[in-house]
């Protein structure tokens, strides 16, 4: 719960804590015979909390398809540095070692009004095998999938092997290609860039990504080849945002792949496979999603170092964008601390949460009976998000999770009218009143939903509400109004002690 401090400011003299217009106070069901006295109380809500009628976020523009620019080259030539340069912030995970880059991730970009999706691949290499085979495929896929392709190339080291043969997969896929000389950062160093015509794909563009030299003309000849509309989504309204989220191995990639039907992210044994957040616009329930599948974080943020503090920052990132959180957790395994830490961060960020318990396809009767005592134990701050049991490796049940995710955000989405909100304080207030302390008796006079996305309340009272009491409110709302697979919040507005003439 978020708790905020006492408003010193809040005047609710008019607010009386036996007023008897609290049940005739509705969003849509007010009477045409609202009385004077109802009109100043609703109108000293709307000035301490705003517009009372207001709904949720607009979920924006419709699709649109956009042109896809794919950077593409071999490991470690400044692949990601450019692609920050194109769009502007440091969004792309760079770090100097090659393979940092894994997956082909997308991002929006714009240059002289033009917009499209930009697509960083990891380093293509000939005769790859393992996850560097992976990698090379998915770079493969993006050279297929792009309107217009850019080859970067190292111009210190000049044209190599490994070059000529990106060169050869890019003239099969027919595509448009610019040739990126990189790291030319100053006059001296134009002289390089000379060499690599011998490549075939023409005049070379001499750039240097890290201090943003000849960027501005190459985007102006991108630009120029860009159709008007091209293969790439942009991720507007629609359908639903979906955070695949867990901790390094647990499976989300595979998961992710078996959704999709084919091998859309790079899947090893190896923890940490993925680094960027990944997009992927999926098909379930004959309805689409956009799930991203993000890095799996080992520790707390402070203390990870290179790559894994930015692909944590990246993540949450990826969290605060979507609608809904998919945390996935290894059945097999007990209930881990990094398992609790992401539970915590779906809450603390206010998105809607569905449990998946992976490869329950290795757990036996006496694994789950141990399960069960962890989830009593472990997740109790949980306990009103909805559960499904899965395998990514096979399949099992990831159909049930489109009910789930519904659920989840139907809940996220929900909104009580004020006059049934008050209806059930006063109820609770009765039956249940705040304990006594300090010879005090805080009560509470008038309650209003501020928001949903996630369900926001604020409560009116004469004194300040000990936790354990807000936890008892929580609870009976979730009774009486359900709230699946959401956080609550409640604010607490303190009325201000009177002064004495």
């Amino acid at each position: 719960m978020t708790i905020d401090e006492p408003d010193s400011d809040a005047d609710l003299s008019i607010v009386g804590e036996d007023a008897p217009w609290v049940d005739d106070l509705v969003d849509d069901e007010a009477d045409d015979g609202v009385d004077a006295l109802v009109a100043a109380a609703r109108a000293a809500a709307v000035a301490e909390f705003g517009d009372l009628d207001e709904l949720g976020l607009d979920d924006g523009p419709e699709d649109v398809l956009l042109p896809v620019v794919a950077v593409v080259g071999r490991p470690n030539v400044g692949k990601s540095t450019l692609v920050n340069r194109i769009i502007g912030r440091r969004e792309a995970v760079v770090e100097d070692i090659p393979g940092v880059t894994r997956d082909r991730v997308s991002y929006e970009a714009e240059w002289n009004g033009r917009r499209f999706l930009l697509m960083d691949t990891g380093g293509w290499q000939r005769d790859a095998r393992g996850m560097a085979g992976q990698i090379a495929a998915q770079a493969e896929r993006a050279m297929n999938d792009a309107d217009v392709v850019l080859l970067v190339v190292d111009a210190t080291v000049g044209p190599l092997d490994a070059d000529e043969s990106v060169v050869k997969v890019l003239r099969k896929a027919g595509v448009p290609v610019l040739l990126v000389a990189n790291k030319v950062d100053d006059a001296r160093t134009e002289s390089d860039a000379a060499a690599l015509w011998s490549l075939g794909l023409g005049e070379p563009y001499a750039v240097s990504a890290l201090h943003g030299r000849g960027s501005g003309d190459l985007l102006d000849e991108v630009v120029a080849l860009l159709p008007d509309e091209g293969q790439g989504r942009e991720r507007g309204g629609g359908p639903r945002r979906v955070a695949l989220l867990g901790r390094p191995n647990v499976g989300k990639s595979s998961l992710l792949n078996k959704l999709a039907g084919e091998s859309r992210v790079v899947v090893d044994s190896v923890a940490g496979t993925t680094v960027d957040p990944v997009d992927e616009l999926i098909v379930l329930g004959d309805r689409e999603w956009w799930f991203v599948d993000t890095a799996g974080i080992r520790r707390r943020v402070r203390e990870a170092s290179g790559h894994e503090y930015y692909a944590s920052l990246r993540t949450r990132a990826a969290l605060e964008k979507s609608e809904v959180a998919l945390v996935l957790v290894d059945a097999s395994e007990p209930i881990s601390e990094q398992d609790l830490r992401l539970l915590s961060l779906v809450v603390e960020t206010g998105r809607a949460l569905v449990i998946a318990y992976n490869k329950w396809d290795l757990v036996d009767e006496e694994r789950q009976r141990y399960l069960e005592r962890e989830i009593d134990r472990d997740l109790v701050q949980v306990r009103w998000a909805p559960r499904v049991n899965v395998s990514a490796m096979t399949g099992r049940h990831v159909a049930k999770l489109v009910p789930a995710l519904d659920e989840a955000l139907a809940g996220w989405e929900t909104r009580i009218p004020t006059s049934r909100l008050n209806a059930f304080l006063a109820e609770l207030v009765a039956s249940h009143p705040h304990p006594v302390r300090g010879g005090k008796q805080p009560r509470i006079l008038f309650g209003t939903q501020s928001g949903a996305r996630p369900p926001t309340f604020v409560l009116f009272t004469t004194g300040f509400l000990e936790a354990g009491y807000r936890r008892f409110i929580e609870r009976r709302l979730r009774e009486e109004f359900g709230f699946v697979g959401t956080p609550i919040r409640i604010n607490l507005r303190v009325r201000e002690k009177r002064r004495r003439r």
